[in-house]
């Protein structure tokens, strides 16, 4: 006698999670655009009240600026997603950009490629630290990152001194790396932009990436799940830190003249509020690289804006903060509302 099997059928589930998931990407969708729309406001604004803002030198030198808080932002956009922050990104940053140019001036002749790989090795152990303590140490990831910002800040204090990288050190070819354009937009831009796409394609393609969502959304059920949770934490923060190394040379090459102070006070401030402003919810599991690199045009664009403008340099600190208070409290306010949503799609459907 045969046995005839009935073909396997899908959860009574699945149909509402599929539509839930596009209810959540539709809802952070419109959250982007929203971004996107802000931005060009205030540029029409800003270009109205003072002209020359949209000169071609002003917008190069709004996307050369955002280029490097941009990219940094990746990183944390991947560290973010897992309901994590880094906030060492800052002296990660710093000490990078002196050591790696430091080398100009102490091995005449090495190649530039040399030198962008020994910021990303920097920044690279520094991340697995971080990630080491955070997914295995089960130490919270707030507590980790300020202690090995002071940590670090400390190693470059010592390291550097009084001492500091002077452009006449750096060859020319090191210099001209902000500078180069092809078709009047900056070869910097255009690189860090195709960096993003591909972060932001590897987040949303690959079974590794989405898992960073999950983790974020639910870090039980995600280890229910059976995904390796501290293995995908432990990365997001390995590619975190090399991203900063990264960074780091990159800012040496604009700034050319680099000490303890590299990056700023305010760094990964800003770095964390283009991540939030730019639809990446604090609380973790949604979000894009591309919605992160969108914040940091924004602030980058504001920061530019106010220096034309001629108001003092207080207000973009003031400004970044406002706004990561408001995407913190819009994101929340979305959060209720899209679950409420979703329990009465369930109900509705009979889940």
């Amino acid at each position: 006698m045969s046995t005839i099997l009935a073909p396997p059928r899908e959860p009574s589930g699945a149909p509402a999670d599929v539509g839930s998931r596009r209810l959540t990407e539709r809802v952070f969708r419109v959250r982007e655009s929203g971004i996107i729309a802000v931005l060009a406001l205030f540029v029409l604004v800003t270009a109205l009240i003072q002209p020359r803002f949209v000169s071609s030198s002003n917008i190069q030198f709004i996307l050369v600026n955002t280029a490097v808080y941009a990219l940094v932002a990746l990183g944390e956009t991947m560290v973010i997603l897992t309901r994590n922050v880094d906030l060492s990104v800052q002296s990660v940053l710093a000490l990078s950009a002196y050591l790696s140019a430091g080398l100009f001036g102490h091995a005449h002749g090495i190649p530039i490629p040399v030198v962008f790989l020994v910021g990303l090795g920097i920044g690279l152990a520094f991340g697995m630290a971080n990630g080491l303590m955070v997914a295995l140490g089960r130490v919270p990831s707030l507590v980790v990152t300020l202690a090995t910002l002071y940590i670090i800040q400390g190693i470059d204090i010592l390291v550097v001194g009084g001492n500091e990288v002077v452009a006449s050190s750096l060859p020319a070819g090191f210099v001209a790396i902000p500078n180069v354009t092809i078709l009047g937009i900056p070869w910097l831009a255009i690189a860090v932009a195709a960096v993003i796409g591909a972060g932001a394609y590897y987040l949303r393609s690959y079974r590794s990436g989405r898992e960073l969502y999950a983790i974020g959304s639910n870090p039980e059920g995600a280890q229910l799940a059976g995904i390796p949770v501290a293995k995908r934490v432990f990365t997001s923060f390995t590619l975190c830190g090399g991203i900063a190394g990264i960074g780091g040379v990159l800012w040496a090459a604009q700034y050319q003249t680099i000490n303890t102070s590299a990056g700023g006070t305010n760094f990964s401030l800003i770095v964390i509020a283009s991540v939030v402003v730019g639809g990446v919810a604090i609380f973790g599991g949604s979000g894009s690289a591309v919605g992160a690199a969108i914040g940091a045009l924004l602030l980058g664009t504001i920061n530019v804006a106010l220096d034309v403008l001629g108001i003092s340099d207080f207000w973009d600190q003031a400004i970044a903060g406002f706004l990561l208070l408001l995407a913190i409290t819009l994101d929340r306010g979305i959060s209720v509302r899209l679950a409420a949503a979703l329990r009465k799609r369930s109900v509705r459907d009979g889940t």
